[in-house]
Parts: C-alpha cells; structure tokens; sequence
C-alpha cells in the first residue's frame, strides 16, 4: 500500500509518502513541506497547498492519502487554518477518486510510539528507525506526514475488518 500522509497547516503542510503493509520494513518514497506566505491572502495560500498536494499525487500516485483529524486547540485562528488546509488535501484527493483516511493526533502518536501522549522528539525518532533513516525528518510537519502514513498503513487492515463485518450486521438486520 502506498500511503501519502499529510500533516495539514497554511504556513506548512508537511506531505510524506511511504510503501509497505504491516509486518514487513516500510520504505520512505517521499517527504517534504509546501509552504506559503504568511503575508499573502488566505485565497492564495490555499491555493498553493492545493497545487504542492496536487503534485505529490501526480508524482507519487498513492493509494489512499492520511490526513490528520482536525482536533480543537485553544488558538481559533490556527484551528482554522490547520482545517482549511486539511480540506484542500481532502478534495484533492477526493477530486481523484483516492480513499481519505483522517487520524487523530493520538492515534498516530499510539500508532508509531505506543503512547498516544508521544512528544515531538519521539514521534521523528520513531519514524526514522522506522523508515531506516539517517536522521529525523524537519521540519517536524515533515515526519508527522510520514507518521501518519505509517498509522493509516498499519490500522487500515484492521479498520477494514471493522467496516466489512458492521456492514455484514446491518445487511443481516435488514433481510431477518
């Protein structure tokens, strides 16, 4: 499965793409950030993450795209700009027909850590014994993209199990 995580923000989006299925070595295929200026007016930002999105599509062409769950912050302003940037990768996504995914903060911090409390620091050293790299991904929007990724590779089996057989009860709940 090819999975591109994106860690969504106005003045940086992190984007990362991994490959692999659960119980074998993952592999890194990309990561990096589109940044906008925060000068310019908010049309035009989130127009250039919809263009940095729209190109890790084209190159990468994953199978899904993880986008972290939008979650309420004290700071209005960045909750707002954290869920318009997160909107834009949802429709770029959608505009192809490619599965979104949402996960909380503390899934993915669970996920690749084991504690869904995982600060900043564990959660790049984590990826990058994951991914086998030399060093932690930056800015952290960076490796948070690649966490997310690496959750979405990890859980969907799981949350696929789940959606078949709730869908089995309710197909059996309407026919007896």
């Amino acid at each position: 499965m090819r999975v591109l995580g994106v860690d969504p923000g106005l003045t940086r989006c992190g984007v990362g793409v991994v490959e692999g299925v659960p119980g074998r070595p993952l592999t890194m295929l990309g990561v990096g950030v589109v940044r906008t200026p925060v000068d310019a007016d908010l049309g035009h930002r989130l127009v250039a993450v919809e263009q940095g999105v729209e190109q890790w599509l084209d190159e990468h062409r994953p199978e899904c795209v993880a986008v972290e769950r939008v979650f309420s912050q004290h700071n209005v302003r960045t909750v707002m700009g954290t869920a318009q940037a997160s909107a834009v990768a949802m429709l770029c996504a959608a505009r192809r027909g490619i599965p979104v995914a949402l996960h909380t903060p503390s899934e993915v911090k669970a996920a690749v850590t084991g504690t869904g409390r995982a600060d900043k620091a564990q959660v790049g050293a984590m990826v990058t014994r994951l991914l086998r790299l030399d060093a932690p991904p930056r800015p952290a929007d960076a490796a948070d993209a690649l966490a997310l990724a690496i959750c979405h590779i990890w859980r969907a089996p799981a949350q696929n199990r789940l959606q078949q057989a709730v869908a089995l009860h309710t197909s059996k709940g309407r026919t007896a």
